[in-house]
């Protein structure tokens, strides 16, 4: 694990991912398939606490892909309520907030105070990227973050929405260090001929 200190300080700008590097992902999702094993319960009197543990299960054995298949398999679920399993996604209003990492905290706290740029390039659904934005525990950080969708102009690895963050901010690559976790994070960063580092957690 790198700390602020570590990097080139003549670095202006830093460029995140969302998911798995600022925040763990599964937090956001293990909270709608409670919520959705809750309407599940309203709508059909299914044992919320059976398909919460099925879907936690499944989560942590296969990942998400297959969430609603293993419900569906089980208890018989109408093929309609995918549709809900799919909007809660976007939409869930969540039970608890959705926190940083310490480590993640800690570096953005540090860029603030350094007076450099960040910014939020993430993949994904805008929608349910927004959602997840909205209901992180960001301490004020939120007024020092510029987000972008990247779906909203080309998917990582293709570097179309770092070149628009570049010319839109006047940076220049050598101002800028992407910090991701996976990689399309990695590929778009060369692409785009711009440091980059994983942030391990």
């Amino acid at each position: 694990m790198f700390t602020y200190a570590d990097i080139d300080p003549r670095k202006k700008a830093y460029v995140f991912e969302l998911d798995n590097v600022l925040y763990p992902e599964k937090d956001y999702l293990l909270q709608v398939y409670y919520l959705f094993a809750g309407f599940l319960e309203y709508k059909e009197l299914y044992d919320a606490k059976v398909l919460t543990k099925l879907m936690t299960e499944t989560y942590e054995q296969e990942g998400s892909e297959h969430i609603f298949d293993r419900v569906q398999e089980k208890f018989l679920i109408d093929e309609q309520y995918r549709h809900n399993f799919n909007l809660l996604h976007l939409t869930a209003r969540l039970p608890l907030k959705l926190l940083l990492y310490k480590d993640a905290l800690t570096l953005l706290q540090d860029i603030v105070i350094d007076r450099k740029q960040i910014f939020i390039l993430t993949n994904g659904i805008p929608e349910q990227q927004l959602n997840k934005i909205k209901q992180t525990e960001w301490h004020g950080l939120e007024n020092y973050l510029t987000c972008y969708f990247a779906d909203e102009i080309k998917p990582k690895p293709e570097p179309d929405a770092l070149h628009y963050i570049l010319k839109t901010h006047n940076l220049e690559r050598r101002d800028i260090i992407m910090i991701g976790n996976n990689e399309s994070d990695e590929l778009c960063a060369a692409a785009a001929r711009v440091d980059y580092l994983t942030f391990y957690q």
